[in-house]
Order: C-alpha cells, then sequence, then structure tokens
C-alpha cells in the first residue's frame, strides 16, 4: 500500500476497493463472488470488520469499511484478500466447467511469479487504495459512486436492482447478502 492511501486513523471508515489482476472478469460467475461474501461475513463475526457499503463488479469490488476491535483494519484487509485469493483460485483450478480456467491460471500464476510478495499466484492488485473518508461530503459521495457502479456499467436501471451491492440494504429490501452498518 502506498503512504497515500495508507490507513492512519483506525477509527476512521475507509472507502477500499479490491481489483482483480489485469481487470480480469472473474465475478461474473456467483460460485465466486459467493467466496467472497462469505469470507466477508467471517471477518465481520471473527475479526471485527464493519461493512457500510458494498458492491461487487464482475472484477472489482468497492468497500466502504471500517473496524470494531483491536484488529487494525490492514490486517482485516491483508487477510481477507488473502484468504480469498486462495480461496478463489482453488474454486477455478476444481471447476469443470470454467471455460476461461486455463487462461485465468496461466494470467494468475504469471502476475505471481513477477510479485516478489506472491508465492505462486496473484489473484488481487497489490494494495487497495484506502481513502480515509473524512468528512460526511467524502462518505455521501462514496455511497454514491459504490452503490451506483452498477447503473454506470448498464447492469441495472437502479442501484437497489443489483443484487451484490449494499444499495439493497439502503433501500430497506429483504433480498439483502450481507449485513451492513448503516449510514
Amino acid at each position: 500500500m502506498s503512504r497515500k492511501y495508507k490507513i492512519r486513523n483506525q477509527d476512521k471508515l475507509y472507502f477500499v476497493t479490491f481489483t482483480v489482476i489485469q481487470w480480469l472478469d472473474v465475478f461474473t460467475r456467483t460460485v465466486y463472488k459467493d467466496i467472497l461474501l462469505d469470507s466477508i461475513r467471517y471477518c465481520q463475526k471473527a475479526k471485527g470488520l464493519e461493512i457500510w457499503a458494498y458492491c461487487i463488479m464482475t472484477n472489482h469490488a468497492h468497500f466502504i469499511m471500517g473496524r470494531n476491535g483491536t484488529m487494525a483494519l490492514e490486517h482485516i484487509i491483508r487477510d481477507l484478500k488473502k484468504f480469498t485469493a486462495k480461496r478463489i483460485v482453488e474454486a477455478i483450478e476444481n471447476n469443470p466447467q470454467e471455460s476461461r480456467r486455463e487462461l485465468f491460471l496461466w494470467l494468475f500464476r504469471k502476475a505471481g511469479k513477477y510479485n516478489p510478495n506472491n508465492e505462486n499466484i496473484q489473484f488481487w492488485q497489490q494494495g487497495s487504495h484506502a481513502v480515509e473518508l473524512s468528512t460526511n461530503h467524502m462518505l455521501d459521495q462514496r455511497l454514491d459512486y459504490i452503490h451506483n457502479n452498477p447503473v454506470k456499467a448498464g447492469i441495472v436501471l437502479s442501484p437497489e436492482h443489483y443484487l451484490y451491492s449494499s444499495a439493497i440494504n439502503y433501500a430497506g429490501l429483504p433480498e439483502k447478502l450481507l449485513d451492513v452498518m448503516l449510514i
């Protein structure tokens, strides 16, 4: 994580982005999104992760997150990314219906080979571009950005119609996939 995007104040909320290497469209399959969601749920229960907003797109995910506990937010993010990378790559390896399996695995291995921070593979791009949300204006701006991401991508007409987003929670709909703290 670069100095500019370092988590400095553990008591603040942060806008964070996880991006798949080369912007690969991995999250077009439900099984991979479910791995990410299950891992987030675990971190919420076991590590004190608080999610205030999220949206999982095909090749990246945006969050407004904080923490409630003693574990540093950057350590929660590190663990979440490390675990999900391993689990998603395993799921790709073991999915005979994954038509992009060989290409994905080759690209993950190639990226891992040239990154000394990895053992063999790299799934997520380095860093999480953590931006401290120090004002209500910044918080509102990022919340709108996250929820309107699928609208701008042409996936849905309205933010609350996208299943993999906290816009559902904010609209009060029952289909929510993650519990979030409402702003």
